[in-house]
């Protein structure tokens, strides 16, 4: 196993990328703190984890919120004793708004879920990685991290702003023991699609314009579970402060 007996937080674990990385980590011997909004949805998961005999407890957390975020960190410690990976996917989009048609409240609220909250979940989780001289955290960034043209003008400037805080990580803490590496997804089948709902169609068309050049659209939770346990394991413990893009190769074009 893996990540034997290691402590991981993954947020937006209820559905998507996150239950999948969440269900694989649990597999690979992790004990697994499951973090979303929706309590039904989280026992949902806990409850397939442990069915499968792996550990896993749910908390309710809304990343905008600080209090929350500790809440999130503090059950980990409570239930398992220490963090050792901090898995950041919660994420919203920004129905492909182009700057011409995005109000403050949007962009406030994008940035503060793909942005803002990975950074207080670092934030919190890092004392205890510094305590334990090792720790590994993995932000969710998507493809609209490393490029233009994939999302609207608040998603994309987010997840710029999350390869920056990755790589910043990364490099200001290698030398204490821990890794921040990031993974930018291509299109995937996950629930964030309904975060949006007023989508300006200009933006979507750009985007879809590109799409068609991934290999394979969109591809199942689990490649990127695969990619986020390499991430976390030890077969990647000299890779730190990059962004692996698993894109079927739609960035290459």
């Amino acid at each position: 196993m893996k990540l034997y007996n290691k402590v991981a937080i993954v947020t937006g674990a209820a559905s998507g990328m996150g239950k999948a990385i969440a269900e694989l980590y649990a597999k690979e011997g992790a004990k697994v703190v499951v973090a979303d909004l929706n309590q039904n949805a989280i026992s949902t998961v806990v409850s397939g984890i442990s069915q499968a005999g792996g550990t896993a407890v749910g908390v309710v957390a809304n990343v905008t919120k600080e209090e929350d975020i500790q809440a999130m960190v503090d059950k980990a410690v409570e239930a398992f004793g220490s963090v050792d990976i901090l898995v950041n996917n919660a994420g919203i989009m920004d129905d492909f708004r182009l700057i011409g048609t995005m109000e403050d409240d949007l962009w406030e609220r994008v940035l503060a879920v793909n942005l803002t909250g990975p950074m207080r979940a670092i934030r919190k989780a890092l004392p205890f990685m510094l305590e334990k001289g090792e720790g590994v955290i993995v932000n969710i960034v998507s493809t609209a991290g490393i490029t233009g043209g994939k999302g609207g003008v608040a998603y994309t400037s987010s997840k710029h702003g999350l390869v920056g805080l990755t790589k910043n990580v990364g490099y200001m803490y290698a030398k204490s023991g821990i890794r921040c590496n990031a993974i930018a997804p291509g299109g995937v089948r996950t629930n964030i699609a309904h975060s949006m709902a007023n989508i300006d169609m200009a933006g979507m068309q750009v985007f879809r314009e590109g799409a068609g050049t991934q290999r394979k659209e969109p591809v199942d939770p689990v490649e990127i579970a695969t990619v986020a346990l390499f991430l976390a394991s030890e077969d990647s413990r000299f890779v730190n402060g990059t962004v692996i893009a698993a894109d079927g190769g739609w960035t290459a074009y």
